[in-house]
């Protein structure tokens, strides 16, 4: 098995985001959906503003009203963060010792900072677990990635056949008494 020492040889690359106005329940389903610890908030010039995790999503419970919470109610203001050429075992240390069990890898172009890449506690895990590189090929810098008009044609499809879905539906709705 090939030796993965750095954060960038075993981190997911692409974030999955939410706006300041999500509520606890999308967030939620996308954690879920995805199998995330968090997610990053945007605003709406796309900068960072803060994060989401399973965490805060348990302590929205301290509420009287938790599902009706968004993410610029319960999320916290700082991203952790870590650049991708440390070693693999001072992020563990580092996210051990500072409490995060997700951490994020940032980029900054033209004046905004956005979340290019994440590590968590299940990236190690899958990493111990790993009886060959075939099962991290989806991990780090060299993984296979959709191009950007692959995501964008899977993402059309997919709306389509929802569409298609909703549409053939809609007639036997009519036809029930």
């Amino acid at each position: 098995m090939t030796q993965r020492h750095l954060v960038r040889d075993l981190m997911t690359v692409g974030v999955l985001t939410c706006s300041p106005d999500a509520t606890v329940a999308e967030i939620a389903r996308l954690l879920l959906e995805h199998d995330l610890e968090g997610v990053i908030v945007l605003d709406h010039e796309g900068h960072a503003v803060g994060t989401v995790t399973q965490r805060d999503l348990v302590s929205a419970y301290q509420h009287e009203t938790p599902r009706a919470l968004t993410a610029a109610a319960i999320m916290r203001e700082d991203v952790p963060e870590l650049p991708p050429d440390i070693p693999l075992a001072a992020a563990a240390g580092l996210m051990r010792d500072q409490g995060w069990r997700v951490i994020f890898l940032m980029h900054n172009a033209t004046g905004i900072t956005y979340p290019a890449a994440q590590l968590s506690y299940r990236h190690f895990l899958r990493h111990l677990a790993a009886r060959s590189d075939a099962e991290l090929a989806d991990l780090g810098i060299r993984a296979a990635r959709l191009s950007p008009m692959q995501i964008y044609a899977q993402k059309r499809d997919a709306a389509r056949r929802q569409r298609l879905g909703a549409a053939a539906s809609e007639p036997e709705q009519r036809e029930r008494p």
